[in-house]
């Protein structure tokens, strides 16, 4: 049975004594959660991940990063690498999000390449894919999803199913208030599953935790979870707040 994820990806906010409080908070709340097979895992900003994997460390909550260098090392000011993050101990890497591609022009061949990066030491990458809303306007939704899973998966020999996670992360519903119905999301989640038994195998398709990621609330958490592909969430803003994290958590481990 597949991992429900409750992901939350902090972007940038919070400063290094609110990501320590919400650390502890939730470390500490957390121990009164029985997780089953849900994980719980937060991406704060570069800065603070060597703190918040100290303060979580032996506990169920899981330090992602929100983005990794294609460069290994070297004169790339600002960067940071895959083998820098191991070395802090990461265990999961954020590529592909809607706002580095809008932003700073990540594409599917460099998300690829970032992902490569991360498999090489052994950090698993959630992958984010998803259409604009002038794409879903335009009924171009599941061209869209097929051309990024060909573009970011091309030539990636996944064999478990468990090597990455998928984020379907709808570009119209990110921090706008707008949330794709459940239907609308499980839709795009099954095409996503079929394309992984076409591509790859069942066993694939049916162990890879796929994640619905625009406008995820406490309050739409558990009818998500509901549709049969939708495993979790990759969570912006209601992740920054512990008890709304907390309260995820606990509609995950209940599912």
């Amino acid at each position: 049975m597949r991992k429900i994820i409750i992901a939350g990806n902090w972007k940038m906010n919070k400063g290094l004594s609110e990501t320590i409080e919400f650390v502890n908070t939730v470390v500490s709340a957390m121990k009164d959660i029985k997780l089953n097979r849900t994980q719980a895992i937060i991406a704060p900003a570069y800065p603070f991940l060597h703190e918040a994997l100290r303060k979580s460390v032996g506990s169920g909550l899981q330090i992602a990063a929100q983005d990794v260098s294609l460069n290994n090392d070297g004169a790339y000011t600002g960067e940071v690498s895959a083998s820098m993050l191991a070395s802090l101990g990461i265990k999961y890497g954020i590529i592909g999000h809607s706002e580095r591609r809008q932003y700073h022009g990540e594409t599917d061949a460099t998300v690829k390449a970032r992902m490569l990066k991360l498999f090489e030491q052994k950090i698993t990458p959630i992958v984010c894919i998803g259409e604009t809303l002038a794409q879903r306007d335009a009924n171009l939704t599941t061209d869209i999803i097929i051309s990024q899973l060909n573009g970011c998966l091309s030539e990636i020999k996944l064999q478990a199913g468990t090597e990455i996670i998928i984020a379907y992360e709808p570009v119209w519903a990110i921090g706008t208030g707008r949330t794709a119905t459940p239907q609308q999301a499980q839709e795009v989640h099954a095409l996503i599953r079929k394309w992984l038994v076409d591509n790859y195998a069942p066993e694939v398709a049916e162990n890879m935790a796929i994640l619905y990621g625009g406008s995820v609330k406490p309050d739409n958490l558990k009818e998500l979870l509901a549709c049969q592909d939708i495993d979790g969430g990759l969570i912006g803003g209601a992740s920054l707040k512990a008890e709304d994290f907390l309260a995820m958590v606990k509609t995950g481990a209940e599912n």
